[in-house]
């Protein structure tokens, strides 16, 4: 089954996660390194980066166990996934949403199957976790959601099969990376006002400590000669921490926020350690 449903559709992310990085693959193409041998991703998110790389050794990290999860699921027993949301897709309605939205509990296909249904209906497509861990976003408006398309499920657990994936805090990668390697962070971005909230949709906010030591283990990386690539917002604290190594701009568009005025054009930094 696999097989068959690889062949009619291409890989890409199957979640829509905040500060997704398929609408800047574009711009981030040229930097990426001509050769490298393993991969390293240690903030996955929804893994546009590795799903355009494509590399033939891959270790992707995360910190979220319940994300962690589905791309092991997907990777693992994505004929079981599929099962579970076909399922919800037919039973979809405002009170099966939160019925499914307040369950917690259930094997490791169905904690992931709840977590695609609810990133497929819920508003905005928005992970956002209360201090509990607890999934808290209200449904969407949405006439035909997408709930489960089996082919990309199956083009995507073909394109996991060669990866490790395992929870982790991103300092893990220290373990294992060495010369020759390419690690990409794309961090919960610093904020650039006071209201700001681009760390605030999990449990585990990223502080600015959190941000020095990240500096610290690119440095370290960097140092071991390992090639790095980093994502940040384009802000004069970011922009400080690696006045060492080369700064691109690139252009984004800020899509999540609660008001419609202030999406729109946005500077990002992108950091390289070759």
């Amino acid at each position: 089954m696999q097989t068959q449903l690889a062949r009619s559709i291409y890989p890409r992310p199957f979640l829509k996660w905040a500060g997704g990085k398929g609408q800047l693959l574009q711009q981030y193409i040229p930097f990426f390194p001509k050769q490298f041998s393993t991969y390293y991703e240690p903030f996955l998110g929804g893994g546009a980066v590795f799903f355009h790389l494509l590399p033939r050794q891959a270790f992707l990290m995360d910190i979220n166990p319940e994300l962690v999860n589905v791309f092991c699921c997907v990777r693992d027993c994505v004929e079981d996934l599929i099962e579970q949301l076909r399922e919800h897709r037919d039973r979809h309605s405002p009170d099966y949403y939160y019925t499914v939205r307040a369950t917690s509990h259930g094997t490791s296909v169905e904690r992931a199957a709840r977590l695609i249904y609810l990133n497929k209906t819920c508003f905005n497509g928005l992970y956002r976790e209360n201090t509990k861990g607890q999934f808290n976003v209200p449904i969407g408006r949405y006439k035909n959601p997408a709930i489960c398309d089996a082919a990309l499920l199956g083009a995507v657990s073909v394109a996991l099969r060669s990866a490790r994936i395992e929870q982790c805090r991103f300092d893990t990668v220290m373990d294992y990376a060495t010369e020759q390697d390419f690690v990409y962070f794309d961090p919960p971005y610093h904020p650039i006002s006071a209201t700001s909230k681009f760390t605030a949709y999990n449990r585990d906010s990223f502080t600015q400590a959190d941000q020095l030591r990240l500096r610290d283990v690119v440095v370290a990386l960097a140092e071991r000669g390992v090639k790095v690539m980093l994502s940040n917002s384009d802000c004069p604290f970011v922009r400080d921490l690696y006045q060492g190594f080369t700064i691109h701009t690139i252009v984004a568009a800020r899509s999540i926020n609660s008001n419609a005025a202030k999406r729109g054009k946005i500077t990002e930094v992108l950091v390289t350690t070759y």
